[in-house]
Parts: structure tokens; sequence; C-alpha cells
């Protein structure tokens, strides 16, 4: 539902910028020679040669709308040149369009405060830019003003005949007489100018603009002379500008709401809403909607630009029209599967370059029932906490249109069965990833720390411990070394899991840079016994398969090893030594492990480890496998905690939760 938000007594100046047919304008700038060509861009399918997403100027004059199809369009404008949209995972990618989109907005950026809307859409806060240049250099006080200033549209402006228009536009921005917030709005029409002439001189891309004190004017504005231009909407020419506008052009009223204004109280023009006090909107649609309706139908809006450079959300979904449309759970699937890998790509590159993650996943389709009396019922949207991991998200996307189904199949009594033919089909399909905040600072990947470490055991006759060693070779020491820079250029980190209450049979353990598998060879090592000294051969055999596809250690691999204890500071050493002792209480036997480190390796800083079942950050659960997952989860929660899966007899068999202090309550 639309907010009602009341607007600020301090003048503002908003500009929307909306690039010109934006799809046809980067094809065109990828193929220079269809620049003046009639050129539409279509997301090609086989079904009446695809559906039209642009289409330039010069196939509008011709008769060629958005609505049409690729093979309208040719019988419409036989001249028209249809490039397709790259095609990835059997759908449109946008990603060429999105990151010429991103070029826009760096520019745009630097004037002030700045909201990118849409992949061609963005909003500005010129306010501060037009005060400094009020204050600094006032229109009126200027020698000249650009060309492209003095072709702006001022609506309301009155001008005799015969009257040159840019003498005329160049009067009314350097007006001596006016009030404020009129001066502040010419100091923004120069801004602007200057702005997109900058745009169309870095990436070839013409825009348009609209140039208000609120964002609502001024998307409105931005509209109203295209190509290559931009309108002005000053404050006395607010009503002029409602007063014959549709009121499903209103944002937010091309819907239910737009449509009940319209059979309930005969509105057709957001001129018409003049005629209803305040208190009667409210009586029909609440006090909050009444006051927005009351609002609106006087230009008055208290939106604020958010200074917000990345997307909300992100999405991906398909159409299915016509007889393209899903008839069975197994389609479904896949195309979600495929929504699904293109959704995660998308939030890792989030994720890794802004630091930003989603925590929210919505499902949304669009259907018909052969049995539904009202074909058109919609199919309703279904949202589950976001888990990162592309099967993950396919599931769960999954998960949650079986789900909508059911619902919406409920009242006609028919339930989904496999992949038989049902009476549902399914036309259009999406799934969304929203609520994108910023990753505290200080938080990092468990992934990245497991992917730089690696536990290599090797054996001494002398001692009674096992030492963790780094890359056998030196010939793969030095590239090794570069990479760990790169992931942690300051220093390596050293942690130490500190659990007083466990059994005192537990030693301390570090990790150190993982053994380039590359580099490993197999050695002979000595372990000490009861009975003397035996010789077995240890490392990975790079033969063998399994290990070559491998690629990092397990996690079950580093706790079946290593057991943790309170450890004290240690002074950095050139040759480190990382031991441990492990003991079990049933077992016979024990076998010890010890050796030198071979390589040197640089400072490094010990840090103790403690935690509260509260503050511990369970996200990074869902970066382990599925077996620790439901360990962990369990040891949380120990009341559900499902029994362990050991066999009877199997001494050997641990535990994740034996490495962890038990909670306090």
């Amino acid at each position: 539902m639309p907010v009602a938000r009341p607007e600020t007594s301090d003048a503002r100046v908003i500009a929307h910028v909306d690039m010109d047919c934006f799809y046809v304008q980067v094809e065109q700038r990828k193929q220079p020679e269809l620049r003046g060509l009639p050129t539409a861009v279509v997301q090609y399918n086989e079904w009446q040669g695809g559906a039209l997403i642009a289409v330039s100027y010069e196939a509008r004059r011709c008769g060629v709308k958005r609505s049409m199809r690729g093979e309208e369009a040719k019988a419409a404008c036989p001249e028209i040149q249809l490039v397709q949209v790259p095609v990835a995972r059997g759908k449109a990618d946008l990603n060429t369009y999105r990151s010429a989109g991103s070029e826009v907005v760096s520019i745009l950026a630097q004037s002030g405060k700045c909201e990118r809307a849409s992949i061609d859409e963005v909003y500005l806060d010129l306010t501060d830019a037009a005060e400094s240049m009020l204050a600094d250099a006032p229109p009126e006080s200027l020698e000249s003003i650009d060309e492209e200033a003095l072709k702006s549209h001022i609506l309301g402006m009155t001008r005799e005949d015969g009257d040159d228009f840019k003498e005329s536009v160049r009067d009314w921005i350097c007006r001596k007489d006016a009030d404020r917030r009129d001066k502040l709005l010419g100091c923004g029409i120069i801004i602007v100018s200057e702005l997109r002439k900058q745009v169309l001189k870095e990436t070839e891309f013409s825009c348009s603009a609209g140039i208000a004190h609120n964002k609502m004017l001024a998307k409105l504005a931005s509209g109203m002379n295209k190509p290559a231009q931009q309108t002005v909407v000053p404050y006395a020419a607010v009503q002029e500008l409602l007063s014959s506008l549709p009121i499903k052009k209103m944002k937010q009223l091309g819907g239910k709401l737009g449509t009940s204004l319209q059979t309930d109280l005969g509105i057709e023009t957001v001129g018409d809403l003049l005629q209803f006090s305040e208190t009667k909107l409210q009586e029909h649609y609440g006090v909050n909607t009444g006051t927005w309706l009351w609002n609106i139908s006087r230009g008055i809006s208290g939106e604020e630009v958010q200074g917000r450079l990345l997307p909300k959300s992100h999405g991906s979904g398909k159409t299915f029209p016509g007889p393209r449309a899903l008839r069975s759970l197994s389609n479904v699937q896949h195309w979600l599967n495929q929504l699904s890998e293109e959704l995660y790509e998308r939030l890792s590159s989030d994720l890794e370059q802004n630091k930003r993650i989603a925590s929210t996943l919505t499902l949304h389709a669009s259907a018909f029932s052969s049995k539904d009396s009202d074909s058109h019922k919609k199919f309703p949207s279904k949202s589950c906490p976001l888990r990162y991991g592309v099967t993950k998200i396919q599931e769960d996307a999954f998960n949650l249109f079986q789900a909508a189904l059911r619902e919406y199949m409920g009242p006609f009594g028919t339930k989904p069965h496999g992949n038989k033919k049902e009476t549902w089909r399914i036309t259009g399909l999406s799934v969304s990833a929203s609520k994108i905040v910023d990753i505290p600072s200080g938080t990092s990947s468990i992934m990245r720390y497991f992917q730089s470490q690696s536990i290599i055991p090797s054996c001494s006759a002398n001692q009674e411990h096992v030492a963790v060693t780094p890359s056998a070779s030196e010939s793969c020491s030095e590239q090794k070394s570069a990479e760990t820079r790169a992931a942690m250029p300051e220093e390596d980190i050293t942690i130490t899991y500190t659990s007083p209450d466990l059994d005192n049979s537990y030693r301390d353990s570090d990790i150190v840079p993982e053994k380039d598998a590359s580099c490993q060879s197999n050695e002979a090592k000595e372990f000490p016994t009861q009975s003397g000294t035996q010789t077995k051969t240890i490392g990975r055999n790079i033969n063998n398969s399994k290990e070559k596809n491998r690629g990092m250690p397990s996690i079950v691999d580093i706790f079946k090893n290593y057991s943790a204890t309170p450890q004290s500071k240690q002074e950095t050493q050139e040759d480190s030594t990382v031991s441990l002792t492990s003991k079990r209480g049933n077992l016979s036997s024990s076998t010890s492990h010890s050796s030198e480190m071979n390589q040197e390796v640089g400072d490094r800083r010990e840090t103790e480890w403690g935690y509260k079942v509260g503050e511990i950050d369970q996200s990074v659960f869902d970066e382990l496998p599925y077996e620790i997952q439901r360990e962990l989860r369990s040891f949380l929660r120990p009341n559900k905690r499902p029994n362990a899966g050991k066999s009877k007899g199997d001494v050997s068999a641990s535990s994740i939760a034996h490495y962890f202090p038990p909670l306090k309550r």
C-alpha cells in the first residue's frame, strides 16, 4: 500500500533521469550500423518471433509497439532490424544491459545523492548542488547558458507569439524576481543538462530527464518530452500537470486501487480527486491511503531519494505465453532450477563485489486453471528465509511452488500428482531475493578459511605429538605463498579452540596454510609404537582420481584429528611446530606423530576463541556439508538433538559436538 509522507518545508531539487529506449542504444553501440534504422530488441522464442522489449523511435514512427511480437513488428515495418537478447540457460541474459546501466549511474552519482531505480532509471537529489550554485554563481550572473539547457521544456511558461523559444527559457531561468524555489529549479536545469551531456559523451547513450521539487513529479515529467530532452515542473504548474493526468498513469494507481477509484468514486483523472475531502477519502480507503490520495492530488510527496547505487533486490524470471505454458511439475522444476542458478550467480557477485547478503527468497508465478470459472485468479506468492547455495535455492523455490500450487488448486479439489498433466497452466515464473543488507564488518566466510588451510600429518620418533607442516616442495612454496598473501594480505592467523571443560587428554591444535595437492609426494614416515618404530607411507596419492577432485580438506578430518583445550600465547617463530595429543578413553593404544615444518612461515598471530550460543551466526552453517550442518544445529538445540549415527562398538567414531564445551544454562 502507498505510504503518506509529509513533504518537508525546505525547497528541494529532484531529477529523474530515464534512458531513451535503452536496450536499443546498447545494441547500437555494439553495432553502430544500426543507428538511424528502425530497430527493436527481442527476446526470441519460437512463438510468433518472440516478444519485443525495446523499440527505437524510428520503429515507433512506423507503427511498431512494445506489445507486439517479432512477426507483428515485421509486418508493420518490413525494414525493421530485430536484435536478439543474449540467451543463457534458455532465457534472456540481461547482464550486458545491467553493466551499461552501471556506467551511467557512476557518472550521475558524482553530482549528489543518487538512487538507482532500475536498469535504466535514476533519481538524483540535486538540492545541495543547486544551493551551492545559487550562492556562488546564480544563473542571472552567467554570461552564457548552455544550448542544451535552453532547450528545456518548462511547464506553465508563458510566451508571446513570435518569441524565440530559447530566449524565453533563458528569461525564465534568469528571473531576478523569482522565488527561491524556482531559482533552485533554474540551477537544476543547468546542472541536469550538463550531466546529460557528460553521459552522452562518455557512454554514447542519450537520456531524458524530469526536474521538480519531489520524486513523484520528476518521474511524471521525465517521460513527457522524449527522446534526449528535459522537462521542468515549477510549483505554479503542478495543477496544470495533474488536472488532466489519467488516474492509471500515476504510480501505484495502475492496479486495484486505481480501478476502485474509477468504479467507486467515478474518478478518471488525478484532478478529479480534488473534489473529495481528506476525511472522505479516509472513509473509503483508510487513514493512510486516504491521506496519500489527498496529497498526490495536490502534488505533495515527501518520499526522499534513498542514496542507493545498488539494487535493493535481485530477481530472475521467464514467461511462457500461449502454447508454451508449463503443464507439469517436472517442467516447472526444470525452469525453477535455471532461474535459481541465475539468481545465485547474481547473489554471489553481489556478495563478492559489494559485501551484501539477502535474507528472503520469494517465488512469483502467473497461472490459469481450466476448471476455474475465473481463469485470471491470482497465483499466490510465497516466501521463505534464503539459504545460500544454488542447490538450496533450487530446493526451496520448488517447495514454495508446490505450496502455492496446493493453495491455488485447493478450491477445485485437484492436487498435483507427479508429472501427470493437470488442470493448471503456468504462464510465468520468477524467483527473487530481497532484504539485502551489508555484511557486518569483521565477519568472514568459513569457506574462505578452509580453502586456505589444510592438515598434513608427519611423524617423529622422538616426540609424542602430531606436527602439521606446510607444502613439502620448495618449487611450489613461492606460488602458494603468493596466493596466500592475496587472500590474507596482512598476516596469517592461527586459531586456537578453547574448551576448558573437555577432558585433559585433549591438547591445543593450530592450523597452517594448505599444502598444494599438485606439489605433494608420498613420503616414508616413522610412527612410534609401544614395541618400537615402524615406517608407514603418508601423503596423498595424486594418481587417485578421488584425491585429485577433492581439492580441499574435509572439516570432518580436522575434527577427527584435532581436539581443543586452552592454549597460552606463544612467541612468533620462523619454524613453527603445531602439535596435538589425541587420546580416546576406550582405545587400547594411541598413535602419536610429530615433525618440524619444512618451510619458513611469516609472522603468525594466535587468537583464543570462545563463543556464546546467542552470538553464533548460523548463516555460516549453510556453507558446510549437510552432515556437519545437521550436527551443529542439533548441538545448538540439544532438546531436539537426533540420535548419533554411529554403530555399536565403533569406539573411533566421534561427534563434532565433543569439540565444544557444554552449554551454560
